[in-house]
């Protein structure tokens, strides 16, 4: 029998939104529990020794950090979304730790305090994107026909972007075609789309625009409303 899954969640986390993807892509039942990391219960506490989401509980154990909740659901579950091939599977995992290495940089952008700082970000998200698209398969996916662990971890990267597009135009994925297209592709998909309640477009412009950054004073100078997309 196989053990009842639920999902610890942010509503604002993209890890945890790694894990719903590959479950949702896997077929998986599941339920999903939401926190506020800025008061965290006790009993999440005892079973996120980092203090962090996702966690993932099968029955009665606790699976934290999203890398070993995906690599879990791969030895356990049916439609695998890793290639079989091993050097292949090596290579999606590397760019899996790049685009963690992205979703730092966006942390930096959003949370830089002063115009330097900001620049710095976008030169640096600017040459990794640049970077991700001379490794992009045929598409529509990473690496072509076939949705992957690699879409999962970036499907929820690019959904930052939609509310930054409307604050200004930072270059930073433009004239990107096929990158802008590997976006379409990912923001279409069911899975991704339903990682996150509707409420999700709303939550993350108002966490925006709480951070008291170089990004929040333009979202307050800028003449033209920034609108919650719906999800």
């Amino acid at each position: 029998m196989t053990a009842k899954l639920t999902l610890i969640s942010h509503t604002l986390c993209p890890y945890v939104q790694r894990a719903a993807i590959a479950l949702t892509e896997k077929g998986v039942a599941f339920d999903r529990l939401y926190i506020d990391l800025a008061n965290k219960p006790d009993w999440f506490r005892r079973i996120s020794p980092l203090g962090k989401t996702p966690v993932l509980i099968a029955g009665d154990t606790a699976i934290f950090e999203s890398a070993v909740i995906l690599e879990y659901l791969e030895d356990t579950q049916l439609n695998p979304l890793h290639p079989a091939d091993p050097l292949a599977r090596a290579r999606h995992r590397g760019w899996i730790e790049f685009g963690s290495s992205i979703l730092n940089d966006i942390a930096g952008f959003y949370s830089a305090g002063d115009e330097t700082a900001f620049a710095l970000k976008v030169e640096a998200l600017t040459g990794k994107f640049a970077l991700l698209e001379t490794h992009l398969g045929p598409g529509p996916f990473f690496g072509g026909a076939q949705f992957t662990l690699v879409d999962a971890v970036f499907g929820p990267m690019f959904r930052y972007f939609d509310t930054f597009d409307q604050v200004g135009d930072f270059g930073i994925l433009a004239g990107r075609s096929r990158l802008l297209d590997w976006r379409k592709a990912l923001t279409c998909r069911p899975s991704v789309r339903g990682a996150v309640s509707p409420e999700y477009p709303e939550e993350l412009h108002r966490f925006l625009m709480q951070r008291q950054s170089h990004l929040t004073m333009i979202m307050q100078s800028s003449r033209k409303p920034v609108v919650p997309i719906a999800v």
